[in-house]
């Protein structure tokens, strides 16, 4: 089969497609054909080295296809369901091996390709707005980068959930796109000071809570958008990683609490996963939930996925498709 895979962590141009032979499940785990892997700033942490693995390794962390086969003591899928991961390396691959209680069945209105998109950033967004900080009406929240996939997502349920919504992007277009997911104010941080504009929209308050998958950039300004006893979500550091803080800084900005999550400690448990997933696939199904699959790209061609979501200049979420599917 073919596979994405890094030998040398680094730029774009380290990413080799290859043949390698189709894996085989072992005990409690599912092998999926892929039909569609989602491309995600996890994976360019990967293969930058940022976060650590053994090369040669796989790229992707999150996929949708159909189960092939199945190993040992495997309960919650059989060969032939349709069915959609995350948090599982190896997606940039024609087969994947699973631990099968990852696999969450997908609706039979819902097509693969849509199902790939939706699952880590959905799940990313469903944990932020309903567990790190649990959002209630009139609560009032600052997305950055509202228009990229996760961010439009986290928009959107923060709106369901009754919140208002102030979002950060780059551009008009950007910002438009925010909006039609239910942003209430958009801020362009290229021509706005986005500190001030949360702080006259909120006159002088501060939000709630801060999600913010930009790390570097934003981080530090971000802690003086939060109102006294706010919280700091850092999920993500796609224009860099920050720096060190000295904890007293929250004490003086407000007695601020900061996290760092990620979606793999908020889904440590299928039950957990149910919950989520099918929150996230059910909205989407009902459309309530709206997702932008915004470019969709050939194994070939993953170099050129991960240059573009760099860069920013993908709205919405980006697919590898493999040949074939």
């Amino acid at each position: 089969m073919k596979a994405i895979q890094v030998k040398e962590t680094g730029g774009p141009e380290q990413m080799q497609v290859v043949d390698i032979p189709v894996p085989q499940p072992g005990p409690k785990q599912a092998l999926v054909k892929v039909a569609a892997s989602g491309v995600n700033f996890i994976d360019v942490y990967f293969r930058t080295g940022l976060y650590k693995a053994d090369p040669p390794f796989t790229l992707g962390m999150e996929a949708a296809g159909v189960v092939e086969a199945v190993g040992p003591d495997v309960r919650e899928v059989r060969p032939g369901d349709r069915v959609a991961y995350a948090m599982a390396r190896g997606s940039y691959a024609e087969y994947a091996v699973v631990p099968s209680w990852q696999l969450v069945r997908v609706p039979d209105a819902t097509d693969l390709k849509t199902a790939a998109a939706a699952m880590l950033q959905g799940m990313t967004a469903h944990y932020l707005t309903h567990s790190t900080f649990p959002l209630k009406s009139g609560q009032t929240c600052l997305v950055h980068a509202a228009a990229g996939g996760a961010g439009r997502l986290i928009v959107q349920i923060a709106k369901m959930l009754g919140a208002r919504v102030f979002g950060t992007t780059s551009t008009e277009a950007k910002a438009e796109l925010a909006r039609q997911a239910g942003a209430d104010a958009m801020i362009l941080y290229t021509r706005q000071d986005f500190e001030a504009e949360v702080k006259r929209l909120t006159d002088g308050r501060g939000v709630d809570v801060v999600y913010d998958s930009v790390g570097e950039p934003t981080y530090m300004q971000g802690l003086n958008c939060l109102r006294p006893r706010g919280m700091m979500v850092l999920f993500g550091q796609s224009g860099g990683k920050v720096p060190p803080i000295d904890p007293t800084i929250l004490n003086t900005k407000g007695s601020l609490f900061l996290t760092r999550p990620s979606l793999a400690y908020y889904c440590s448990t299928r039950e957990e996963l149910l919950w989520r997933a099918g929150d996230i696939l059910q909205w989407i199904a009902s459309g309530k939930l709206k997702l932008i699959i915004d470019r969709t790209y050939p194994f070939a061609q993953a170099a050129q996925a991960h240059r573009d979501l760099e860069s920013r200049a993908t709205a919405g979420k980006v697919l590898l498709i493999p040949e074939g599917a």
